[in-house]
């Protein structure tokens, strides 16, 4: 097996375990890359392995979805819902168009703005779970339209690699009254349009520059992704309802403070 082809599995492993807990699945791949030498082009590989992860809870969620999309048409709860999604959805899909660009070429290219952004995520993740304040929504069906704009306004922080697309919207539904479990969950469901709407624009702007060597690896990537994120999936609510994010938040600061040793020696 060429190397490449190893390192693009174990990209597609890291995707999976961290594109849905609060550590930044972006940010780990990049810093993983670029110690391990992989170099994908247009930077390509690291959006367009993310389907994987979302095939994953699209399986795990399919049931409720299908649920969701019958009840929408007679139920005014399961119509809110779905227009509490794509609402938050929005502000990602015009700011990821508009600097898509600068995103792909400067800041996917800056490994220490990724360390970084780890260590301060970290940080502010360890502030926000310990915080006491009573959360008001434990249920995702109840998150009013506001709300989900809001936490839709924070997810935008996590076009900078490192802040961490699931993270930022935790942090946002946990600071506008979830409880730890629904802010996760609600994540996960706006995963599913923010990640669906990256891929297909990724794609077709680096359409003519994916050779079948590029295509490889991202079927690799793809693969590994999907299997490693089903176990994550199926894990992490009951771990946050138990044990919160300070895991996560100790994570990161120790990740990015090794990232950033290690750049600091030249690697």
């Amino acid at each position: 097996m060429e190397p490449n082809t190893i390192v693009a599995a174990i990209l597609g492993v890291l995707e999976g375990l961290t594109e849905f807990i609060p550590v930044s699945s972006t940010g780990h791949i990049l810093l993983a890359g670029h110690f391990l030498g992989f170099d994908s082009p247009g930077r390509s590989f690291e959006v367009l392995i993310q389907l994987g992860a979302l095939m994953a809870i699209l399986g795990v969620y399919a049931a409720r979805i299908a649920q969701i999309l019958r009840d929408a048409p007679r139920d005014a709860q399961a119509r809110r819902f779905v227009a509490a999604v794509l609402l938050a959805f929005l502000p990602a899909a015009v700011v990821g168009v508009m600097a898509h660009g600068f995103i792909k070429t400067v800041l996917f290219e800056t490994p220490m703005l990724v360390a970084v952004m780890l260590i301060l995520g970290g940080i502010v993740l360890l502030w926000v779970d310990r915080r006491t304040a009573v959360p008001v929504y434990h249920r995702v069906e109840d998150f009013p339209l506001p709300m989900a704009f809001g936490i839709g306004l924070i997810q935008c922080l996590a076009m900078i690699p490192g802040v961490s697309r699931s993270g930022a919207t935790i942090v946002g539904g946990l600071l506008l009254g979830a409880d730890k479990r629904s802010a996760a969950e609600f994540s996960f469901f706006l995963a599913m349009p923010t990640m669906l709407g990256a891929f297909a624009y990724d794609l077709y702007q680096n359409r003519g520059i994916l050779d079948a060597a590029a295509l490889n690896q991202i079927l690799i990537g793809f693969a590994a992704a999907f299997f490693s994120a089903l176990a994550v999936v199926r894990w992490l609510l009951d771990y946050v309802s138990k044990h919160g994010y300070a895991l996560f938040g100790w994570w990161r600061i120790f990740a990015g403070s090794l990232a950033l040793l290690a750049l600091a020696a030249g690697w």
